[in-house]
């Protein structure tokens, strides 16, 4: 079995790993640090108040694009009996995003400016959030405020599939991150006291890992609303296709120069492999779809690398003009093709080091992301369309994860 399944072989002009954060997450952190989230609140500037943002934050420091104190005192309130924060149960879970793009805007993004970013050509999923720094039980924390339905999508699949945690969120309650500092022992079903522009008793839901390092809570928005963080502070862009220079170009576009936009396509680091390891087609696989589509099986990439070019053995033109270890259509190639593993540049066709992390996040894009079979049968299909094409391949990666335990 092993010998016709060719995995173990050195790939053709392998290179070492790209030197990245290990969370694309943190990329989060460090362009909020830059406008001074995790420093102060955010004003957002004459004439430009998001709602629920209230007017008695302190101006902006000189020099500093809408930088505030927020104040840590006032009325105290019990978001347990407060319309609207206790009164939801959180979507299940249904898949997971790989965001492309994270957006920072320090006055906070505009109705009109998020109609314009889901309306570029290649978005297929975007989210916004809240964000500035608070206390909490007395010491200083980073909060977001999100739509737990929607933003569990976009967090480790380990936490976006606890159920109970997202719907305590939805309910009102806030979670601590687990790579949270400073803070003290938190005990769950306990309040709180969170003070932002107001002083609120929340209940404590539970620790999790949330994959964002220097972010210490998440609260829903409601209570992120009464707390007064500045709201629609960023986004995230999930948009496969287009490469991220032409993406980062409509983005400017809608937004012009204020808006801080960082690359996360290059900042995810697999979690199957370290760097300089991958030399062979099976730390290929797992690697690439381990980070650009993890809910889908490495075994799917390798049945079709075997299926198309025998891993690399036949690398075209087919009779149809397929070209690489994946066997693209030029046409297709340059929808999705980009420079996944290979070296910075131009995108190879016929590298596998760029084809087969091509082919996850075609395939992701295209259904595998849903982490169904009917959703896997789809990407599949629309990889080559052909029933028989789609049960062999199911049929041969089902022999992989018999062999490759």
């Amino acid at each position: 079995m092993r010998s016709c399944l060719r995995l173990v072989g050195r790939l053709p002009g392998a290179m070492p790993w790209k030197s990245v954060p290990r969370s694309w997450l943190a990329a989060i952190v460090a362009v909020l640090a830059a406008i001074g989230l995790t420093e102060a609140g955010v004003d957002a500037g004459p004439g430009r108040h998001a709602a629920g943002l209230p007017n008695g934050l302190v101006p902006g420091q000189p020099g500093r694009p809408g930088i505030a104190a927020m104040p840590t005192t006032g009325p105290v309130s019990d978001p347990g009996t407060a319309a609207g924060t206790r009164s939801t149960t959180a979507a299940a879970f249904s898949r997971i995003i790989l965001p492309d793009l994270l957006i920072v805007m320090p006055s906070g993004l505009t109705g009109a400016e998020i109609a314009g970013l889901r309306r570029i050509k290649g978005v297929r999923n975007m989210i916004t959030f809240d964000g500035a720094q608070i206390t909490a039980a007395g010491q200083p924390a980073t909060v977001i405020g999100v739509s737990p339905g929607q933003f569990r999508s976009w967090v480790p699949l380990g936490t976006a599939t606890d159920q109970r945690l997202w719907t305590r969120l939805a309910a009102g309650d806030f979670v601590e991150s687990s790579q949270a500092t400073g803070l003290p022992a938190l005990s769950a079903g306990r309040r709180y006291r969170l003070s932002g522009a107001r002083s609120l008793l929340v209940p404590f839901a539970a620790s999790a890992q949330v994959g964002i390092a220097g972010v210490d809570l998440l609260v829903n928005q409601a209570v992120s609303a009464r707390l007064g963080l500045v709201h629609r502070v960023a986004a995230l862009i999930s948009a496969p296709g287009p490469s991220v220079a032409a993406l980062t170009a409509q983005v400017r576009i809608v937004l012009g120069p204020r808006a801080k936009v960082v690359d996360l396509r290059d900042r995810r680091l697999p979690a199957a492999a370290k760097p300089g390891q991958i030399s062979g087609y099976l730390q290929l696989f797992r690697a690439s779809a381990a980070t650009y589509c993890p809910s889908m099986s490495w075994t799917i990439l390798a049945a079709i690398g075997q299926i198309e070019s025998a891993d690399g053995q036949n690398m075209g033109p087919s009779s149809a003009g397929a070209l690489g270890p994946m066997q693209f259509l030029p046409s297709t190639w340059a929808e999705w093709g980009f420079d996944g593993f290979g070296p910075s540049g131009r995108p190879d066709i016929m590298n596998p080091m760029d084809a087969v992390p091509s082919a996850a996040r075609m395939l992701c894009a295209d259904g595998a992301a849903s982490g169904t079979q009917a959703g896997l049968r789809q990407a599949i299909f629309a990889y080559n369309h052909a029933d028989w094409y789609v049960n062999e391949v199911l049929a041969l990666a089902a022999r992989y994860a018999a062999e490759y335990r």
